[in-house]
């Protein structure tokens, strides 16, 4: 009878130790996961309209900073320096600018842009807000998942009223942070 109990006592000393090992290794699969999660980098795509140039070099500088892909949002329809003049009420960017409902075409899709985690929207500051060609943009994407930062550059207004404009325009994503970019 000594050597049954024994038995049994040694058999369940035994698979008590296959139990604790079988934890133990779920444990350490569950934690390396985890930390594999945590260390994902986030990936990151710069967007930007940039009419003469300037706002292209600030997205640089943030692709650089980072280590992001560059997309820009190009209009079908050029926009000529008699177009960007902001004195001239007959002026193509003073009309889209006055119509809220205007929606420039683009050219093309950014076709990859489910494969990015992180989406900058920069753009010159027309009027105190995003250029109209912005909304074309954010309209023909679907920006469900992302976080959504804006950058803008501009001779003498902020971006604050900008971001918040879009932020108000698209509830439905979810807004970070925003600069103003100065060369």
């Amino acid at each position: 009878m000594k050597r049954i109990t024994l038995i049994i006592a040694a058999c369940c000393m035994i698979l008590s130790g296959c139990a604790q090992n079988n934890n133990k290794k779920e444990n350490k699969e569950t934690t390396q996961t985890t930390e594999t999660q945590e260390n994902k980098e986030m990936k990151t795509l710069i967007v930007y309209f940039s009419a003469t140039g300037t706002t292209k070099a600030a997205a640089q500088k943030l692709a650089e900073e980072f280590k992001a892909d560059l997309y820009e949002i190009t209009p079908e329809q050029p926009y000529t320096d008699a177009d960007l003049d902001w004195r001239d009420k007959t002026s193509r960017s003073t009309i889209e600018m006055q119509d809220k409902t205007s929606r420039p075409a683009i050219q093309g899709r950014c076709e990859n842009i489910a494969d990015y985690d992180v989406v900058w929207i920069g753009f010159p500051v027309w009027w105190y807000t995003a250029p109209t060609i912005v909304n074309t943009f954010i309209e023909a994407h679907d920006l469900s998942g992302k976080t959504l930062n804006v950058f803008a550059t501009s001779g003498g207004s902020d971006v604050k009223g900008s971001a918040n404009d879009l932020k108000n325009a698209y509830p439905q994503y979810t807004w970070g942070e925003s600069r103003l970019m100065n060369n």
